[in-house]
Formats: structure tokens, C-alpha cells, sequence
């Protein structure tokens, strides 16, 4: 499998994170919480946390205090359809198709529910032709993105599609809210808006640099579920994130990046580009203990979170983006996901010019 064009989206409104501070201290909620609560939005918010700033698909972060069930669902309603359009009319152009193409549409959420699902609005506003096979796939959190790919891989593989448009799209902001449960409130500052695509072909692209899907692997952890996943309460999602999760995606991407090389017969040096999602500081801090990287090997990464946040699914997307458009030389790259499940996801990627 060969991706031959990557498209990214995110709400035109950018917040920087002390701006959330600001209007936190000015909403009918914070005389509700606790010193507590308010020192974890202090900390989160102002603090040295990896963030600069977010894209929210808000008018105003006023809109952030009048949450309830309702708007929280007209807001994904609204904006998942049109920034998964977005994202993957970018990759279409840079791909040099139509949508009327693709043999096959994945679509991977987890912020929000639509029936039909999202592919029906993509399909619709991209012409896609009624034959195509379209999967909404839910429930994979941060890590969608590349079981999403897999599931591309393994259609081109057994001669069920030609071409395959991979879309992750989350609007993160459907689902904040404010009160005393530190993960809600740590998830309000530190997650953002945004989508991303890729075209994914079974023959090898015509552009001049070829990003080849070697291999890929996930390893799923039940026993780990409760430390990151949604819950529901009050008709919302609730956001569960405890702080053992970035020592445990670090040492799960460790081990299954160990287990795909030796099978691949890859020595770790041969990696000349990280593709990793950006969970946050202490994750980023976590992967770079566990997988032996410096500063410089998760720069792309690192440049993400600081202007978007963490993005959920779509991040791997702006990462591999951010990496093609930079120096990074050509050769083997590891491409690294991980969400609720607990689930850590690896792919092997061979970029040639």
C-alpha cells in the first residue's frame, strides 16, 4: 500500500491557552469548583505543558460554559462532517483524484454519533460514486488512525479496492464541559479540533517521493481499559485519564516497536523518521525514555502538539505531513498511535524518492 496524498483540517479559530484561562475565570462555573480544580485549570493551562495554542470549532471559548447534551451534539453535527470534507479534498488534489475514484471510504471517530454515519455526508459532498464501500469506524479513540489504515492495507491487499480515501476526524470541543473531575478538566486543556486524510493506493504513486505501508502491528490491553477511555454522565462524554497513561503508552510502544523490527529484521538506528501521535508533554517525554530519541527525532510531533493540541486520531496525519514537508531523509520511518483499550498501534513506513 502506497499513501500518495495527505490533507489536514482544523477550525479556523485559534485560542492560545491563556486566553482559556481568562475566560475559565470569567465563567458562571468557577465559583463551583474547587481550589483543587482550579489550581489543576492554573497549572494545565499556564503552565509549561508542551501547548501554545488550540483550534476550537467555538465562536467564542464562552461557548465552552453552555454546554449540555444538545449543543454538545449540534456542535459535532455541524463541524465533523464539514472538517473531514476539508482535510480530505486536500489529499484528493494532492493525490491528483476526484472522490468519484475511490473504491473504498473509512471514516474514524469518537467525539460524537451520527446515523448515518459520517461517510454518508462525505460521500455526498465529495460526489463519491454509490457503490463505494464506506465504513464508519468508532470507538478506537486517539489510536483510530491506523487501525483505520490497516483496514485500507488489508482491502488493497485482497483486491477489494484500488484506491482508498482514510479520513480521522474529531471535534474534541463536543465534549467539553467544566466540573471537579480532574480528567474532565485536564481534557478540556489539552485536547483540540481538527481532521485528517490520506489517499491510499494498492500500485506505486507517480509523484517524485513514495511513502510505501511496509508493515504494521497493535497490541490491545483490556486489563489497561480504564485509565483512558469515554464514559457517559448526564448525557455527555466524559473523558477518563488517569496519570499512569503516558508511562504505559511509552512502555507499550516500546515493546511493540522491538517486536516489529526484529520481524522486519530493521535495527532501531535504520529509523530515520518518528511519526508519533502527540498525546502531550509527559506522553512525548514518556516515548522518547522508551523508544531511546532525542528532541530533534520527535520535533514534528512536538510542533503539533505546541500549536494544535492534542488533536486525538487526526494527529498522526499532521505529523506525517509536517515530516514530508521537512528534511527528514528518506529511508525507514515508525509510524506510532495509542488510545482507549487500552491500544498501541505501530506501522513500518519505507519513504524513497
Amino acid at each position: 500500500m502506497f499513501i500518495t496524498g495527505i490533507g489536514i483540517a482544523a477550525p479556523t479559530q485559534r485560542y492560545d491557552q491563556k486566553q482559556g484561562w481568562q475566560a475559565i475565570q470569567c465563567s458562571p462555573q468557577f465559583g463551583d469548583l474547587t481550589l483543587r480544580s482550579r489550581a489543576i485549570l492554573k497549572k494545565v493551562l499556564c503552565g509549561d505543558n508542551g501547548i501554545t495554542s488550540r483550534h476550537l470549532a467555538l465562536g467564542t471559548l464562552e461557548e465552552v460554559f453552555l454546554s449540555n447534551p444538545d449543543r454538545l451534539q449540534e456542535r459535532f453535527a455541524l463541524h465533523a462532517p464539514a472538517l473531514a470534507v476539508e482535510a480530505a479534498q486536500k489529499a484528493l488534489d494532492q493525490a491528483g483524484f476526484k472522490g468519484s475514484e475511490m473504491d473504498a471510504l473509512l471514516v474514524s471517530t469518537c467525539t460524537g454519533y451520527l446515523c448515518p454515519g459520517l461517510t454518508s455526508y462525505v460521500c455526498e459532498q465529495l460526489r463519491m460514486k454509490p457503490g463505494i464501500l464506506a465504513l464508519d469506524l468508532v470507538g478506537q479513540g486517539c489510536g483510530a488512525a491506523l487501525p483505520n489504515l490497516r483496514t485500507a492495507d488489508a482491502l488493497l491487499a485482497g483486491g477489494k479496492a484500488g484506491r482508498v480515501l482514510s479520513i480521522c476526524v474529531e471535534v474534541c470541543s463536543a465534549a467539553f464541559f467544566l466540573d471537579n473531575d480532574p480528567g474532565v478538566l485536564i481534557s478540556a486543556c489539552l485536547f483540540g479540533d481538527g481532521a485528517g486524510a490520506a489517499v491510499l493506493e494498492r500500485d506505486s504513486p507517480r509523484q517524485n517521493r513514495r511513502v510505501e505501508w511496509r508493515n504494521s502491528a497493535s497490541h490491545l490491553d483490556p486489563s489497561q481499559r480504564d485509565i483512558l477511555r469515554f464514559s457517559h454522565k448526564n448525557g455527555m462524554l466524559r473523558n477518563i485519564l488517569m496519570p499512569q497513561v503516558p508511562e504505559v503508552a511509552g512502555v507499550a510502544a516500546g515493546r511493540l516497536l522491538q517486536a516489529m523490527l526484529a520481524g522486519a529484521n530493521v535495527e532501531p538506528i535504520q529509523i530515520r523518521g518518528w511519526i508519533l501521535h502527540a498525546g502531550g508533554r509527559d506522553v512525548l517525554l514518556a516515548l522518547r525514555r522508551n523508544l531511546g530519541l532525542s528532541e530533534e527525532d520527535v520535533r514534528h510531533s512536538s510542533a503539533v502538539l505546541r500549536e494544535y493540541g492534542n488533536i486525538s486520531s487526526p494527529t498522526v496525519y499532521f505529523v506525517l505531513q509536517k515530516a514530508l514537508q521537512d528534511s527528514v531523509p528518506d529511508g525507514f520511518w515508525w509510524m506510532s498511535s495509542f488510545g482507549a483499550g487500552f491500544s498501541c498501534h505501530g506501522a513500518l513506513l519505507e519513504v524513497t524518492t
